[in-house]
């Protein structure tokens, strides 16, 4: 079995994937008066293509168990795809370029929890892989009539391998 190494999501380090979603460094400013502050075109939602339209989504994810082993992945080549978590739970995202799919391109992170990720579309990714307890996230992603979901089995087992500091529930 072959092992993939999880690394902390930055949005330098996700950039070939799509961005993350987070305050940490947005453009931000006041409305309503002042009584509010707005963080502002966060992500670059894709979903137009083809008559596409914008669907927003909730998903309830449920823990997954220690160790992962990842054995499938999927893209949406005629969309972008957001996942913004409503708390503040780690959780695993697993990624590979769009294009072809090559599995020694694949990169593992994980997300503090209060950092969401919008996959670029045909972006490979696994399904939702929370992580401790039962987690929720607003979904944005493309509504319309073509197919929009390709799904990829791998020929090898990868299993997600952390870095010692890294504590996650076992």
């Amino acid at each position: 079995m072959k092992t993939l190494h999880v690394e902390r999501l930055t949005r330098e380090a996700f950039v070939p994937f799509g961005d993350v979603i987070e305050l940490d460094g947005a453009r931000h400013f006041p409305i309503n008066g002042g009584t509010t502050e707005r963080y502002h075109d966060l992500a670059n939602v894709d979903v137009t293509e083809h008559g596409g339209r914008p669907l927003v989504n909730l998903f309830r994810a449920q823990p997954r168990a220690l160790p992962i082993e990842i054995t499938m992945m999927e893209r949406h080549p005629l969309g972008s795809q957001a996942f913004i978590p409503l708390t503040a739970r780690r959780y695993l995202v697993v990624v590979a370029p769009a294009g072809e799919f090559d599995p020694a391109r694949m990169r593992a992170f994980w997300s503090d929890g209060w950092q969401g990720v919008n996959y670029a579309k045909g972006v490979w990714h696994h399904p939702l892989l929370a992580l401790e307890q039962v987690s929720d996230f607003v979904v944005v992603d493309r509504g319309g009539e073509q197919p929009n979901c390709d799904e990829f089995s791998l020929t090898e087992a990868w299993r997600l391998q952390f870095e010692a500091s890294v504590e996650l529930a076992q």
